[in-house]
């Protein structure tokens, strides 16, 4: 049963793949990268920002480039008597922005090495004469996300011609300083940030989920006082997407979906034959944008913050609380309808659109220097995708600069 609901569940995530394939359109966020030395190379380049770290937005960094001797491609750990000091910042020092070459590993583990070994920032050098990408598009496993969940440095790929130079200048021993510039990056709003947050209720999807349910707990307290004071204004979404045609009335379609395949979520487990489906994901996320809404309704959308947290915590899909009853229960203590909440939810098996859902299902797509929205987590910020981490010491310092 198990082989026969991961081959339907495969077969949902290849055809919604081929449709991002298809349609997605991914906006390459860029920083500035000025080179102050040596004189033959003095001027201004684009980079791409890593869809990891922590750029520093609304803000800029000096360095001087270390290009290594060996382990040029950073896929294997730095080797020396303290390798994890190689490159680490000497007093009085300019930091040090370690120059790599891309392929044979992930960017995330070259990152991760560099960063270990003591580097304050990291360049990639493009192996190919292309546009500029960002590091870590769409495709993330479980590798990947042991070095992501603990990168704290920025990073940025910068063209083959480029990089070629500045690997020239520092093997003929002249000194390479840069100076990355973030600035230009951030969008220049009005005088508050407007935010969203593309999230999940799903508890159970593994690191991901993890490192998402800790931020949205750590930066609870900021996010609530932002908005409070008007300094924010935050909008939860929620990623769903339809069951082709031709499945619709399937036993696992059923399962993962509701109104009749048109919001669709994996199942939790990969299991068609145990715990929680697909479907049930669907509608608690449904019921977070209603207790949104109904919160909004108010004026106290910060409520929300308060029920996804307080949810997470009493009514875990490991205990087998992630139901109505005890989202109720969460809904109650926090001082809202639940006939409210329960009528703006609606009945998940009408077969029709859901006017929220359906809104979220247009949100999605892309609108001016706006990518479509893929992946979770993703973080919109006055209409920017943020690249980087998404952790509270990070967040905070990057909204307070779009003030």
């Amino acid at each position: 049963m198990w082989g026969l609901g991961f081959r339907w569940l495969l077969l949902l995530l290849l055809a919604f793949a081929a449709a991002v394939e298809l349609e997605a359109r991914f906006v390459v966020e860029k920083n500035s990268l000025m080179v102050t030395s040596p004189t033959a190379l003095r001027g201004r380049h684009d980079s791409a920002i890593g869809n990891f770290g922590i750029p520093q937005y609304g803000g800029s960094m000096a360095g001087a480039v270390v290009y290594p001797k060996g382990n040029s491609d950073a896929c294997e750990a730095f080797n020396s008597g303290r390798k994890e000091h190689l490159f680490r910042t000497k007093p009085g020092a300019l930091p040090s922005f370690l120059l790599i070459d891309r392929g044979n590993c992930l960017f995330a583990k070259k990152v991760w090495n560099a960063q270990y070994a003591g580097a304050s920032a990291v360049l990639v050098v493009d192996d190919k004469d292309e546009p500029l990408i960002t590091m870590d598009l769409l495709q993330e496993d479980d590798e990947a996300a042991k070095y992501i969940q603990n990168i704290s440095i920025p990073s940025a790929l910068i063209d083959k011609k480029f990089g070629e130079q500045l690997k020239k200048a520092v093997k003929d021993g002249e000194m390479v300083n840069v100076n990355l510039d973030w600035r230009e990056a951030v969008p220049h709003p009005d005088n508050r940030v407007e935010y969203e947050l593309w999230t999940n209720s799903n508890d159970e999807c593994g690191p991901k989920c993890d490192m998402l349910m800790h931020f949205l707990k750590e930066f609870k307290g900021a996010a609530q006082l932002l908005e409070k004071g008007g300094y924010s204004q935050f909008t939860p979404h929620y990623i769903t997407w339809y069951c082709p045609q031709a499945f619709v009335v399937s036993k696992q379609c059923k399962s993962q979906c509701i109104n009749h395949g048109r919001y669709c979520a994996p199942d939790p487990e990969q299991d068609f034959s145990t715990g929680y489906d697909g479907k049930d994901v669907v509608v608690e996320n449904l019921r977070q944008l209603c207790v949104f809404n109904v919160a909004n309704e108010i004026k106290k959308p910060w409520i929300w913050w308060d029920y996804v947290t307080d949810f997470h915590i009493r009514c875990p899909m490991k205990e087998k609380k992630y139901n109505k009853k005890c989202a109720e229960t969460v809904i109650k203590s926090l001082g809202l309808e639940v006939k409210k909440i329960d009528k703006c939810m609606g009945d998940p098996n009408d077969d029709s659109d859901h006017p929220l859902l359906k809104m979220e299902q247009d949100s999605q797509i892309g609108k001016g220097s706006r990518g479509d929205v893929t992946i979770l987590p993703t973080l919109v910020v006055n209409n920017r995708q943020y690249r980087g981490k998404a952790r509270k010491e990070s967040c905070p310092q990057s909204y307070l600069c779009w003030l």
